[in-house]
């Protein structure tokens, strides 16, 4: 078996007495897209500091193509940052500041341009070569900062947000382009991001940090449709939770109580037990049906248009402290103060572990 490109052992971190990474232990394969993804405070902008090498852990160990590179200098780990500010040199043509690395190498003169024609061509600014930082636009300063990255061959390549200070138009252009650009290359990249949407368009590989843990990681799909634990059922993607106790248990199926009604569910849990149930916007359905869970009426108290579907509020007429949150058709007719009675597919409820 081949060992991870990346392997995060065991590895906290403190400043001061405040603990920002607990025991966290990762592994990042070759030619990954990795998203560490969590709120602020969360430890995930403390631990890609600390796989760039500009972070010392106070306990633990990376390891990088099977080498000890805990303590490893920036320069001298095969790492590369893109920052949000991306951290171009003003007074340097973009064919200069591609090929910094290369010359802190170095490299000479006419490989060093050859190399950042050949990055620039790689994300498409092949004509910028002899511009100037300021006659670009944020997003092609973004593909710079990335072509001075990819130039040196990184093994893995490290973004920090670099998406959060472009407009959403631009953003959502940027995450098409840094994924098929990873893609052309093969590098690992592993990028820091709070925004879920982000997130699911990038990566294959999913990383759901929260108080300096990893709650849950896998391939988005499957944290987003079976979310590991209720802090990431309700931090990717939003959720409505229902909070129960089995009250009946067979070989293969249970019955929870909640407070809007029995749901059954396709396994087997101990008699008596608590249960934090999840169910998508998505999964969500208005009026009553045949099949399905019965989830009890609802005062519907805003209604929010987004293009291509509306997401509805509504608050549980038999428990008041839930919130239901449905995604429905852009065409739906329902109104604020509207009552309607909600139900869901009994599949597409996911039961919580922690």
């Amino acid at each position: 078996m081949n060992a991870p490109l990346v392997d995060v052992r065991d590895v906290s971190h403190r400043f001061g007495q405040h603990p920002v990474l607990k025991n966290v232990s990762l592994t990042i394969e070759s030619g990954s897209y990795t998203i560490l993804l969590g709120p602020s405070g969360s430890g995930k902008t403390t631990l890609l500091s600390i796989l760039g090498g500009f972070v010392n852990p106070s306990e633990g160990k990376v390891l990088i193509r099977g080498q000890d590179c805990t303590f490893v200098p920036p320069a001298k780990r095969p790492t590369t940052t893109v920052f949000q500010d991306y951290a171009l040199f003003p007074h340097m043509s973009v064919g200069g500041n591609v090929g910094f690395g290369l010359r802190m190498q170095g490299v000479d003169g006419a490989t060093r341009a050859a190399k950042a024609r050949e990055a620039l061509a790689l994300v498409g600014l092949a004509a910028a070569f002899d511009k100037k930082p300021h006659q670009l636009s944020g997003g092609q300063r973004q593909r710079v900062a990335l072509a001075r990255a990819l130039v040196i061959e990184p093994a893995v390549l490290l973004l920090d947000e670099p998406l959060g200070a472009l407009d959403l138009k631009l953003r959502r252009q940027m995450q098409d382009e840094l994924k098929a650009i990873q893609k052309r290359v093969g590098t690992a990249f592993i990028h820091v991001t709070h925004d879920q949407e982000e997130a699911m368009a990038l990566a294959d590989h999913c990383v759901v940090m929260n108080d300096g843990r990893i709650e849950d990681e896998g391939p988005p799909e499957r944290v987003y449709a079976r979310p590991a634990t209720r802090f990431s059922a309700t931090f990717m993607g939003e959720s409505t939770i229902l909070a129960g106790t089995v009250v009946e248990t067979g070989d293969r199926t249970s019955t929870v109580a909640t407070p809007v009604g029995p749901v059954l569910l396709p396994r087997a849990l101990p008699m008596g037990s608590a249960a934090a149930l999840a169910i998508r916007p998505e999964h969500l359905v208005l009026g009553t049906t045949s099949v399905g869970t019965k989830l009890g009426k609802a005062d519907v108290s805003d209604i929010v248009f987004q293009g291509s579907f509306k997401r509805m509020l509504a608050t549980s007429v038999e428990e008041p402290a839930l919130r239901f949150i449905a995604k429905l058709p852009a065409t739906a007719t329902v109104r604020p103060g509207d009552t309607v009675a909600i139900s869901c597919d009994t599949d597409q409820i996911i039961l919580l572990t922690g």
